[in-house]
């Protein structure tokens, strides 16, 4: 692993630890204090010029990642790519866009004030991947926001850093099996997610996945703090294809439903 790519994880690890602590609790539990192997890690944005899918997947490209699949949520009218290293002990980036023409003007006008706030200078730097929030949001443009779409909100508040790491499972020294991650989960009282059931996909589409409820953190609004779900912790197990690789693409109608960990209601 290069220097550069494994300064750009701490930092985004770091960052996101802040508002997940159950994350290193989580950490130690699985690896039984040896360190983890990410699967993948996942980000937010807008399919706006400024910060869409090719703005944030440039600093990956930089440091040797390749495109691979895409995907689209047309409930949640999203669109996905996920980008890959040749070196499979590094964490797959899934990246999904808003997209934003698709809400009601009200909604479009917030989304495209938050764009407007951000410096251009910033894009052009893996420093985005955890830069947090960089722009004023009232409670009231959240609230407006989280009427139309949770992933909107989640973003305009929380701004650019992972909205989930991933254990790779096939990795894990102490586990063989996904059930067994989340039973050792639920015993140790965490929320897993779930909606579509508790293991999403399974070994006839290569990937099962499953994840705990976000954690709840504290956002400094513009005109009061709240405490809204935050980031939360994916697991995930890949099978082997034909040639004995494992799969490394992702399943849209999983993806779908893990989306929802960082849903208010649940």
């Amino acid at each position: 692993m290069s220097v550069e790519v494994k300064q750009l994880f701490d930092h985004i690890w770091q960052n996101y630890l802040q508002v997940t602590p159950s994350a290193e609790k989580i950490h130690q539990l699985l690896g039984s204090g040896s360190d983890v192997i990410n699967d993948h890690v996942a980000y937010r944005t807008f399919n706006h010029e400024k910060v869409n899918i090719e703005k944030l997947a440039q600093h990956l490209l930089a440091l040797g990642y390749k495109e691979g699949g895409e995907y689209h949520f047309e409930a949640k009218k999203l669109y996905a790519k996920h980008f890959e290293h040749e070196d499979d002990t590094l964490p797959k980036v899934f990246i999904s866009e808003l997209l934003v023409e698709e809400f009601s003007p009200q909604a479009q006008a917030i989304i495209n004030k938050v764009v407007d706030h951000i410096d251009a200078s910033l894009v052009a730097t893996p420093a985005l991947l955890y830069s947090g929030r960089n722009w004023p949001l009232s409670y009231d443009e959240y609230q407006t926001l989280l009427a139309e779409s949770e992933y909107a909100a989640w973003l305009s508040a929380w701004g650019y850093r992972a909205n989930h790491f991933t254990v790779s499972i096939n990795y894990l020294e102490n586990f063989d099996d996904i059930e067994q991650v989340n039973q050792c989960l639920k015993d140790a009282g965490y929320a897993l997610n779930a909606s579509g059931g508790e293991i999403k996909g399974g070994a006839d589409v290569k990937l099962e996945q499953s994840s705990t409820m976000a954690d709840k953190a504290k956002v400094e609004f513009s005109d009061q703090a709240i405490e809204i779900p935050s980031c939360f912790y994916e697991f995930a197990k890949r099978y082997p294809l034909a040639n004995g690789k494992l799969y490394t693409g992702f399943v849209a109608a999983s993806a779908d439903k893990i989306f929802e960990s960082t849903n208010s209601k649940s």
